[in-house]
């Protein structure tokens, strides 16, 4: 029990923003991680790739001690099952970041002058549509004092709208970078074309994710 109390101390949300601030370890290296490809220093991008490894195993530590320790015979003051959900969407933002940096590894990379431009800023677009979904779990354990409602439940609200709309405009940042990506097709190895396809794909879905991961968190408060 006492180790239980630790975890969660007054808030259900305290273990899953530890839990969040693990995510945003992992998801924030991935601008670090193609500042070194953009200066072709291959090594680097190896050695940072395997940090943001160790990064999500650290995340996922945390997630499994979340799981194994939260209560189910006590009151909580919002749904466990949305708990959980919230917690599995933030886990897959660090999965995908580590697979971000594995695409970056597999085979020597140099950014496309081509696009480079329009990726950096596709790329900012997602961290920052990630670091608005972050924002929105630091607040939730401040929703318990004002039983999720008020002002405090709005401004939740009002991010969780703000994530949505940063979503859809990654949407038109990436199908403009594939409209050049297939404009120029000619220029790329197979190998290559095939793996800025797949990390399109995969930033891409950082946003996606932080739109779900919003969209959960907005239920959440609906219902309470």
């Amino acid at each position: 029990m006492r180790a239980m109390l630790k975890l969660f101390g007054r808030s259900p949300f305290t273990p899953l923003q530890s839990h969040m601030d693990r995510v945003g370890d992992c998801v924030h290296k991935i601008s670090e991680l193609f500042e070194l490809l953009n200066k072709g220093e291959q090594e680097k991008v190896e050695a940072l790739a395997n940090e943001i490894s160790e990064l999500e195993h650290a995340a996922d530590v945390t997630k499994n001690n979340i799981r194994n320790n939260l209560p189910k015979g006590i009151f909580l003051p919002v749904d466990r099952g949305n708990l959980l959900e919230i917690l599995a969407l933030q886990d897959s933002l660090a999965d995908i970041a580590e697979d971000i940096a594995i695409l970056t590894t597999l085979s020597p990379l140099k950014m496309p002058e081509v696009f480079r431009e329009d990726f950096q800023n596709f790329l900012d677009k997602n961290i920052s549509a990630f670091e608005v979904a972050r924002q929105i779990i630091s607040e939730l354990d401040k929703l318990i004092a004002t039983s999720f409602g008020g002002s405090q439940a709005e401004e939740v609200k009002a991010k969780v709208d703000d994530v949505a709309y940063k979503e859809h405009e990654v949407d038109i940042l990436q199908r403009k970078l594939l409209q050049k990506l297939f404009a120029n097709e000619d220029s790329f190895s197979k190998g290559a074309f095939i793996l800025w396809l797949k990390i399109f794909q995969q930033v891409g879905s950082l946003s996606n994710i932080a739109e779900k991961l919003g969209n959960r968190v907005r239920m959440t408060l609906d219902v309470q």
